[in-house]
């Protein structure tokens, strides 16, 4: 049983065997035929990029000049045909094909790699903030192709730059100029300001959500634009969705209204003592108001330290000099 297994074995190899043996000379004589449609990696076009199967002595033989980087071009058969036949190789089958397209193949490098590349030059050779910089091109956006075996970094040499007129120029280059491109444009510095997102009325408090920040090109925006807003002041007049807000657009609510009843305190080293009071006029917190105390109709300045509150003591600022700050006794 044994000797009559290792008999099917050694049959079934010497059978694969006699395959191969018969087999290398099908695949030694595999017909040349023209390929499909060819992208070419380099200048030269080799008999190997045109025709399968080619004998590796005559693969390498250059025949024909590759189109431009990023173009496409076309050969004839029958010159494919007639340069095989030069180089002594055998007929080559057409497949019906009359002539081969090929196209170069090209890294493109894009108007954002052309712009990032002169932010960077625009901000090591002048100092500009390239986060804040908005880079218009002159003309049509710029095509740059370089061969696709060049790598790295787009770099913008040779950069001119007038700050007066905003006005640069440049060589963008790839691979140590071998791929290169001149461009001018202007540098537009930009600034944070702050958008209303809705329309607000007078008086109306604005919250976080009331408004966005947007960049605006510098010398088109308002010199008191603000940048950040203080979050729960009010708007000093109706404004519109959109409008960029300003110094004196927004300030602190009034924590004391005209004629409320306000808590006067007074502060001393060791004393504190507090009563009520009428006030004379609104206030935001620090400002200086004029009050009235409800028991001795003494007429005080006092600093707004919150909502319904003023204080007056020692160190309170008077708006008149015959207006003297009460003691204790005033405040009973």
């Amino acid at each position: 049983m044994r000797f009559a297994v290792v008999l099917r074995a050694g049959l079934a190899f010497a059978a694969l065997a006699m395959v191969g043996v018969y087999a290398l000379p099908a695949l030694a004589d595999a017909p040349m035929r023209l390929r499909g449609d060819v992208t070419a990696r380099g200048d030269v076009l080799t008999l190997g990029d045109l025709v399968e199967n080619a004998p590796e002595a005559a693969a390498a033989r250059p025949l024909f000049r590759a189109p431009a980087l990023g173009a496409t071009g076309t050969i004839q058969a029958r010159r494919i045909i007639d340069a095989a036949a030069t180089a002594g190789l055998g007929p080559v089958e057409t497949g019906g094909r009359v002539q081969v397209s090929v196209q170069r193949a090209a890294r493109r490098v894009t108007p954002a790699e052309i712009e990032a590349a002169l932010k960077r030059g625009l901000e090591t050779g002048f100092a500009l903030d390239a986060k804040m910089l908005n880079v218009r091109l002159d003309g049509e956006a710029p095509v740059l192709l370089a061969p696709t075996d060049l790598d790295g970094q787009v770099a913008a040499l040779d950069l001119t730059y007038e700050p007066r007129t905003r006005r640069f120029a440049a060589l963008i280059s790839l691979g140590e100029r071998q791929a290169s491109l001149r461009v001018t444009g202007v540098a537009v510095e930009l600034r944070e300001v702050a958008i209303l997102t809705r329309a607000v009325t007078r008086g109306e408090r604005l919250s976080d959500t009331d408004f966005a920040l947007e960049r605006r090109p510098r010398e088109g925006a308002p010199q008191d634009a603000l940048a950040q807003p203080a979050i729960g002041e009010v708007a000093q007049r109706a404004l519109g969705a959109g409008t960029v807000l300003r110094t004196g657009d927004t300030a602190p609510p009034e924590l004391v209204a005209r004629g409320e009843m306000v808590t006067i305190l007074y502060e001393a080293p060791g004393i504190t003592l507090s009563m009520r009071g009428i006030a004379s006029e609104p206030g935001r917190l620090g400002a200086v108001v004029t009050v009235v105390n409800a028991v001795s109709k003494k007429v005080l300045q006092a600093i707004v330290v919150g909502q319904g509150r003023v204080s007056v003591g020692p160190a309170a600022p008077q708006r008149q000099a015959s207006a003297a700050l009460p003691g204790p006794t005033a405040l009973r």
